[in-house]
């Protein structure tokens, strides 16, 4: 079946309303790996009846399987689930599969629901075979999806529709546990943001003050940071609990906070005490907010999470605007470094885990890394590690992974304390019986030095990262950044164990500040991301129908926006509120019709080149001198990929350098390009002996050639 690609976002709407039977035959036959023309917003208006027709007709049985209530009982192990509806690289012996993945990061908030996952997932092509999912956790008081409340499911992702057509999925938890079924049963991995921090007063923070490093504050002086602090707090705690009494009936709490707060009381029957059932979230949102004004009323904080050099040593912003009323009416100050470096940043809302002990009493906020504190490293990695033995996550994305501490870099003797985000990951691989599980870290990999403690790479070795984001999503396509910095990230591949994405696009840059890096060349860059198979890749959603932004647009369209919740004219950060609830699509038909004539051919030749290291033939000049670029597979090669990253110029004349090993009278015959109107010389580039020769290349056009070889 030929199919037929729009070009204005109108034709969609038209093309689907007039051929969704075929457009879902060629998905449930196999003939496509994804829905052709199906927008994702149409997509998200799918009843639910007729999504699970859909994946049983392309899936068959094991949609029944991954939905069954055996299967979605959160008591069952993932890892005892059948192998149709288990993780797809189980076999692995390590997470380096991830290191030829391509990814597709999701905040779940755009698309509102667990269950609309696997809606977007419709659209969405078989060679983007990785899923990263943005935080899941329930957030604190400003919404923010990376300020965690507590270890429970963010509720609002629960999906009404989905418990109705199937009545045992009447949790956030278990329809989570069923989507990743399904997402396992399509082949694909599935990723969950693992942070290394809380909300300043999360549910973690208080149930565990121990756990937590701690100041005291009087308007805008801090009089008390000592190592020890938490006693104090914890001693408040124990008071105000008296005063309020326990959140639920039940056996009586331990009275002394040495035993409150000490390992014999359970933290479940702790945190029941504290803040009533798990299940009440109002009210134990209430409870907290009392709780937090009774600390603050004495001025207790957690100390905000920091990053850049030097890390430590903060103060109060006197500034009047550094005044911040939170949903509750309490009244805080946010803080900045003392003595800031170039990248020196703090998170208000946010506070890190206490990792190590501290040098005479913190009285200079030292840390003493010759101090580990094993018990919160796994107490951190034991929680993650129940989520992926319960959902079945294949790997974590390690937020902030590029806060690394130690002025002196990596230690010349590394332990199991060295770096919580490379813990919690082997706890899970070892503990939980999954070697494959990988880690893909949140870093930029900038010059020496700049984040304080040496190379970079040095550090992601040391911690156990399979891959790294990389930075390329911060420049131009084809601009001299982008090509040294492609260039540079190729010669890492080849030479490190950590390997950096080619990344599209983030969650965090689909931001009204980076607008003008999707004006031009969305296509070219997909199209490396996704054929170039030595190194990974990742787009966030909506990249593939971006609209070009000329000016910035109201918040709504922006998926970075949802992170949070700001909203109307009261809010605690103007510059993050949205009007409107839902996240907005883009009307980009032009691009979201060069993006599916993209993903149809990815589909016909995927299954070929799927993991095969390739061998260039132009690589990325880092001097900028030249735009183009050409690859092809190192063994027995099928296709020659050809592309210019140039997106106001077109190239002249050039030549693609001999295939070694090619018999005489190998021709290339194009089977693809971005653009329609191609000349019959460019069509079956001449062949001098030494090159092949290619007359033209658009600018931001990319091009596949078969090798015909001579018969």
């Amino acid at each position: 079946m030929t199919i037929h690609v729009p070009r204005v976002f109108r034709g969609f709407h038209d093309a689907w309303e007039q051929n969704e039977a075929d457009y879902l035959s060629a998905f449930t036959s196999g003939k496509t790996s994804f829905i052709p023309n199906l927008l994702p917003e149409t997509a998200l208006g799918l009843p639910a009846d007729q999504v699970l027709t859909i994946l049983k007709g392309r899936l068959g049985d094991r949609v029944d399987a991954a939905l069954a209530r055996e299967h979605t009982d959160l008591e069952v192990p993932a890892a005892a689930l059948p192998p149709e509806i288990g993780s797809p690289v189980a076999d692995w012996p390590n997470g380096r599969w991830l290191q030829k993945s391509n990814m597709v990061g999701i905040n779940v908030r755009t698309v509102q629901t667990f269950w609309n996952v696997a809606k977007y997932l419709l659209t969405v092509p078989s060679a983007i075979d990785s899923v990263h999912l943005l935080p899941i956790w329930e957030p604190g008081v400003l919404d923010s999806l990376y300020g965690m409340a507590s270890w429970r499911l963010n509720s609002e992702f629960y999906d009404a529709e989905l418990a109705g057509a199937i009545p045992h999925l009447d949790s956030a938890e278990a329809q989570l546990r069923a989507v990743i079924n399904l997402i396992h049963a399509s082949g694909r991995t599935i990723g969950m943001d693992v942070i290394p921090h809380t909300d300043r007063y999360s549910e973690m923070s208080l149930a565990q003050p121990h756990y937590f490093e701690w100041l005291q504050r009087q308007d805008v002086r801090i009089v008390d940071h000592s190592d020890n602090l938490h006693l104090e707090v914890e001693g408040e705690i124990l008071r105000w609990l008296e005063t309020v009494g326990p959140a639920t009936p039940g056996p009586s709490h331990p009275k002394d906070p040495a035993d409150f707060f000490g390992d014999e009381f359970d933290e479940a029957d702790r945190l029941r005490t504290l803040f009533g059932s798990p299940s009440d979230r109002i009210g134990r949102h209430s409870r907290r907010g009392e709780l937090v004004a009774h600390l603050a009323s004495y001025g207790y904080e957690p100390v905000p999470a920091t990053m850049g050099t030097p890390f430590r040593g903060v103060e109060a912003d006197t500034r009047n605007q550094a005044l911040v009323v939170d949903e509750d009416g309490n009244t805080w100050r946010d803080y900045v470094i003392a003595k800031p470096g170039t990248f020196s940043r703090v998170f208000n809302p946010l506070s890190r885990y206490k990792l190590y002990g501290r040098k005479d009493n913190n009285r200079h906020w030292e840390i003493d890394f010759d101090r580990p504190r094993p018990e919160v490293f796994g107490y951190v990695a034991d929680h993650y590690a129940d989520a992926q033995a319960r959902f079945g996550f294949d790997f974590m994305r390690g937020d902030m992974s590029h806060v690394q501490m130690r002025p002196n870099g990596v230690p010349a003797q590394l332990d199991e304390f060295y770096d919580l985000l490379g813990s919690v990951k082997n706890q899970i691989r070892e503990g939980n019986g999954v070697p494959y599980f990988g880690y893909f870290a949140e870093t930029f990999l900038p010059p020496r030095d700049v984040f304080g403690f040496g190379e970079e790479l040095d550090h992601l070795e040391a911690a156990d990262a399979d891959v790294t984001q990389g930075d390329l999503q911060s420049n131009a396509i084809g601009s001299p950044g982008f090509l040294l910095q492609f260039r540079q990230y190729l010669d890492i591949a080849s030479t490190r164990a950590c390997a950096p994405a080619f990344t599209v696009m983030t969650p965090d840059k689909d931001d009204p500040r980076f607008d003008e890096l999707y004006r031009r060349g969305n296509v070219v860059r997909a199209f490396v991301g996704l054929f170039l198979t030595d190194l990974p890749s990742y787009v966030g959603l909506g990249h593939e129908i971006r609209d070009v932004h000329l000016t910035p647009w109201p918040n709504e369209h922006y998926t970075k926006l949802f992170v949070f919740h700001e909203h109307g004219e009261e809010n605690v950060y103007p510059s993050k509120a949205r009007r409107g609830q839902r996240y907005l699509w883009g009307k980009n038909g032009s691009l979201f019709g060069a993006m599916t004539r993209l993903r149809l051919y990815a589909d016909s030749i995927f299954p070929t080149i799927r993991s095969r290291p390739i061998r260039w033939l132009l690589p990325p000049d880092p001097r900028a001198y030249r735009h183009e670029i050409a690859w092809t597979q190192w063994e027995s090669p099928d296709y020659v990929f050809v592309a210019n990253l140039h997106t106001e110029e077109h190239a002249g004349y050039f030549a693609v350098p001999a295939i070694p090993d090619l018999e005489p009278g190998t021709r290339l015959e194009l089977e693809f390009s971005t653009e329609s109107d191609i000349s019959d010389a460019n069509r079956r580039p001449a062949w001098n002996g030494k090159h092949f020769r290619i007359e033209s290349l658009e600018s931001e056009e990319a091009r596949v050639y078969r090798i015909e070889r001579h018969m």
